[in-house]
């Protein structure tokens, strides 16, 4: 049985970082090479498992009860966050974390410290996975991936463990929230399922952000400076104006808990054009619409002041918080509390800040909860996983799946 580590290092290694510029599906081909490799991967264990056009990956192991026992699924997402490289990972392995200072080494002075990220200290004793510096890592979610398929590979080696049927699931997108656009979820075939793509060891969650995307595009009037009064406008200041309308405290780096936020995401600017793209997020409803209508507001200002199609907003919603969805099934809920509390584990429930494919799962008649992937510092070169974490997100899975069989 190949161990979890050893796998987890062969899907990082794959560059699967999706494209928000593009309208395909997947939205870059590379997410192929890993999804394929999954497919093939499953069909070897005697898992019987297809992809489609989309991407999509989808496994299915047959109950092995004479029990009416209710299909469940796991999914993780096989892409990686465009806003750090994602090719030619580096991982380090530091085996018995010591608590102090951790180099990485492929940026001279670049460190992962404990007085910036005090979570580290929870893991001394633990052998830790980093990046080197120059990439993310792709424990999101690739943690996940790895801890399903070992989980899979554990039931189809000890046919002993009495499972219902169990449905597994592998997606392409969901950093750029299309991961399930195009998901069949009545040929998936689960009744309940789980996204494994949360963050520490401990973490369950079937709260999520209400999200949007905004890109603003400024038309500014490029005029030789030496005459530009009355004439010139600069698409670059206008943009910054516009910027500094939005809420300073209602930032990523101000916020916490159920706070929602405006964060700029990405600029490109000079004097004739200029592009700012966000992305909206709040767990309330109502302030989420308010955000949104207030976004629109600071454009409508912007047009009034320096002319009609100054501003232009491109507004798209990307996904709804999943808990009215999932709470008329709390007991899948408290299910995976359950099975982390046989691993040993204090289940610790809180709200995404930010969201999974089980978002928009729940709302396509799928009710998903999401449990922990382990990792630490997604979507940038900090990020960390420690192993320890990822083995017993893969045990909370087995947990799950005998609570369901009893």
């Amino acid at each position: 049985m190949e161990n979890i580590l050893d796998r987890f290092l062969r899907y990082v290694a794959v560059d699967t970082k999706a494209d928000p510029t593009s309208e395909t599906q997947p939205s870059a081909a590379r997410e192929l090479d890993l999804l394929k490799m999954l497919c093939q991967e499953l069909n070897a264990m005697g898992v019987k498992a297809t992809i489609d056009e989309y991407g999509y990956v989808m496994g299915s192991i047959p109950s092995n009860c004479d029990k009416d026992i209710p299909a469940v699924g796991f999914i993780a997402h096989a892409d990686t966050a465009p806003d750090a490289p994602g090719n030619d990972v580096k991982p380090q392995i530091i085996e018995n974390y010591d608590g102090s200072d951790i180099p990485l080494k492929g940026v001279p002075g670049l460190s992962l410290k404990p007085s910036e990220f005090p979570e580290l200290l929870n893991y001394k004793g633990q052998t830790i996975i980093t990046t080197d510096g120059t990439t993310l890592l792709g424990a999101d979610d690739k943690a996940g991936i790895a801890e399903i398929m070992n989980a899979v590979q554990y039931i189809v080696e000890h046919p002993e463990f009495k499972h219902g049927e169990i449905k597994v699931g592998f997606t392409p997108d969901e950093e750029i929230g299309r991961g399930v656009v195009k998901f069949d979820v009545e040929k998936f075939g689960a009744k309940y399922a789980y996204t494994m793509d949360g963050g520490q060891i401990g973490e369950i969650e079937y709260e999520n952000f209400n999200a949007a995307a905004a890109s603003i595009h400024i038309q500014g009037c490029n005029v030789h400076p030496g005459t530009a009064k009355g004439k010139m406008k600069n698409a670059t200041l206008i943009g910054m104006e516009l910027h500094g309308m939005l809420p300073v405290d209602q930032r990523p780096e101000y916020t916490s808990g159920y706070e929602g936020f405006y964060h700029l995401i990405g600029f490109k600017g000079e004097v004739e054009t200029a592009d700012f793209t966000y992305i909206i997020r709040d767990h309330d409803m109502d302030l989420y619409e308010a955000k949104k209508a207030f976004i629109q507001k600071c454009v409508d200002f912007i047009n009034a002041k320096y002319g009609e199609g100054t501003a232009t907003l491109d507004l798209k919603h990307q996904y709804y918080n999943m808990r009215k969805q999932v709470e008329p099934h709390y007991h899948i809920v408290e299910k995976a509390m359950k099975a982390i509390e046989m691993a040993g584990i204090t289940p610790k429930v809180q709200p995404i800040r930010g969201g999974t494919d089980g978002a928009n799962l729940s709302f396509m008649g799928l009710p998903c909860p999401n449990i922990f992937a382990g990792g630490h510092n997604f979507h940038g070169k900090m990020e960390y996983l420690p192993l320890q974490s990822m083995e017993k997100a893969s045990e909370v899975i087995l947990n799950i799946i005998s609570l369901y069989a009893e």
